[in-house]
């Protein structure tokens, strides 16, 4: 008898989305990233399809509690260069964290998803939130653990 693949459809695919949420207080940024990325991408799954969005949704909450080691809230920066002359830009996380604190989440998980359409709808499904509490409830969240 031969091995067949499975390959999830787009109807099939939506059906079974759930929602999870994660407290980012004391967790390393990458850490806590790469989790979130791989649940968006739905790579948890038995029916993973690298080439549907089969991932789940995910709440972030505490974001502005998310922890950087060694010293990179001074050391690594945030840059931006506005496409004139002269509007390049640098500015730590510390400073970052305090101006926009669920961008340094956002932008961690982006970079960790697939470039493209695909990736680009993947990141629609995560909502991160700088406080503890999210609009989101009547979806029953499931606590994710992060290692």
């Amino acid at each position: 008898m031969p091995q067949t693949t499975y390959v999830m459809t787009k109807e099939q695919a939506s059906s079974s989305r759930s929602w999870w949420v994660v407290d980012a207080a004391d967790k390393p940024l990458g850490r806590l990233a790469s989790e979130v990325a791989h649940v968006l991408r739905g790579k948890h799954k038995p029916q993973y399809t690298p080439h549907e969005d089969t991932g789940d949704f995910v709440i972030v909450v505490n974001a502005d509690k998310v922890k950087l080691t060694g010293g990179k809230l001074d050391k690594k920066f945030y840059y931006h260069h506005s496409g004139i002359p002269g509007g390049f830009t640098a500015e730590s996380y510390r400073h970052l964290l305090e101006r926009n604190p669920t961008f340094p989440v956002e932008k961690a998980v982006k970079g960790m998803l697939p470039k493209g359409v695909l990736g680009r709808q993947m990141l629609t499904k995560l909502k991160v939130y700088a406080t503890p509490d999210h609009p989101h409830a009547a979806q029953k969240p499931q606590a994710l653990k992060v290692k």
